[in-house]
């Protein structure tokens, strides 16, 4: 029995659209093959969002093709054959014999096709960022060297810019993160586990709202009294007390796209400081969508949150966001001082205003928004608050 398709995430002719784009670019470079191997890049061309980027895989992109070729392991193939939107004979599998071979590997069987595809002559891109230094030398060890191009973050760049498909599907993530949000509410409270209440908030980003379930369960950060000083961790084997803080980070996902959101909870009154620092920090979010218009740069709005903040005695020292969809960070802009790229319509970030201030203290506010035409559109829309529980 032949394997069926999923239904499509988005039309073919989206994935087209993007295709065309990224051919504008190689013809730009004078690429005329691009081997694709950053997994969120894969995601963004064909629609696959399998979990096999622990192995070798990559797409080949043909400036005379119009449909990739997605070269990946045998075991693997039929998730690209349901997920992907090209024809069947555009997945090719590798035999299973290359994992853990002690002398080649997925790569080989990649550049083999391009061997065989009669590239060997041509300008070839490959994302060397992507790829292990080894591996990197392996392509150009086995093609002609002089005709491979670096092109790492090409494909990522493009993505900056959502299409409004790409921008309902963040809008289907924010509204199953702000239901997250609003679960963790009504499960924090004092001699609940860190892992039960945990539980429940992924619950909720798997069922997902609105009939549109959660497609990945994303890392969920759980920094707990008296963990609030760090940013990064899951829950604890702990139980949450009377007078604890609770630091949220969180992400509602369809389809790869993440519409990231960050909430601070107290189970009893906040204390003196929290509420102080929530005030601040919550001036200087209001500053920082403020800043938020089409040929601002990131560095204009970063630096709007830091001066008003700055003004009432608070500092943040890390960045206060990052461009953001296809899995989580997108590794292009930041919103931070000195990154000079222009804003323009449909970009979207993640205002990521986390602040661990010292070892034992910190403190969480965030939201995922886009980029209009006129200023700002804020994606997620859960209370501004602290979320104060018994």
């Amino acid at each position: 029995m032949t394997i069926s398709k999923a239904p499509p995430a988005f039309p073919r002719s989206e994935y087209l659209r993007r295709l065309t784009l990224v051919k504008s670019e190689m013809a730009r470079r004078d690429v005329e093959a691009l081997v694709v191997s950053d997994q969120h890049n894969i995601t963004y061309l064909t629609g696959y969002t399998a979990r096999s980027a622990y192995v070798p895989q990559a797409l080949v992109i043909l400036a005379t093709e119009e449909e990739p070729v997605f070269i990946l392991r045998r075991m693997d193939a039929p998730a690209a054959m349901h997920q992907c939107f090209m024809e069947r004979d555009k997945i090719i599998a590798y035999p299973e014999e290359l994992i853990a071979h002690p002398d080649k590997d997925g790569y080989d069987a990649i550049i083999d096709y391009v061997q065989e595809a009669g590239l060997t002559d041509k300008r070839i891109g490959i994302e060397e960022f992507s790829l292990s230094t080894l591996t990197a030398e392996k392509f150009k060890r086995r093609l002609e060297a002089s005709n491979v191009v670096d092109c790492t973050k090409a494909v990522t760049w493009i993505r900056l810019i959502k299409s409004d498909l790409e921008i309902e599907i963040m809008r289907e993530a924010a509204a199953i993160s702000d239901a997250a949000i609003a679960r963790a509410a009504e499960v924090i409270r004092s001699g609940v586990r860190e892992a039960d209440a945990c539980a429940e908030i992924a619950s909720v980003l798997i069922r997902g709202v609105n009939g549109k379930p959660g497609t990945r369960l994303e890392e969920i950060a759980i920094c707990a009294t008296p963990r609030t000083g760090t940013c990064h961790i899951p829950w604890a084997e702990d139980t949450f007390r009377q007078g604890s803080q609770i630091n949220i980070e969180l992400a509602g996902s369809r389809h790869g796209y993440c519409a990231a959101l960050m909430r601070t909870y107290s189970i009893g009154a906040p204390s003196d400081r929290l509420r102080r620092v929530h005030d601040i920090q919550l001036e200087g979010l209001d500053a920082a969508l403020s800043a938020v218009q089409p040929g601002a740069t990131c560095s204009d709005v970063a630096n709007a949150f830091y001066r008003t903040i700055e003004k009432r005695g608070l500092k943040k020292e890390s960045r206060c966001g990052y461009a953001h969809g296809i899995g989580w960070t997108e590794p292009t802009a930041s919103l931070r001082d000195s990154d000079m790229t222009v804003l323009q319509p449909n970009m979207t970030f993640h205002l990521m205003l986390g602040n661990w201030i010292d070892e034992e203290f910190g403190y969480v506010i965030s939201e995922t928004f886009r980029v209009t035409r006129t200023g700002v559109d804020v994606l997620t829309t859960a209370p501004r608050v602290i979320f104060q529980v018994s």
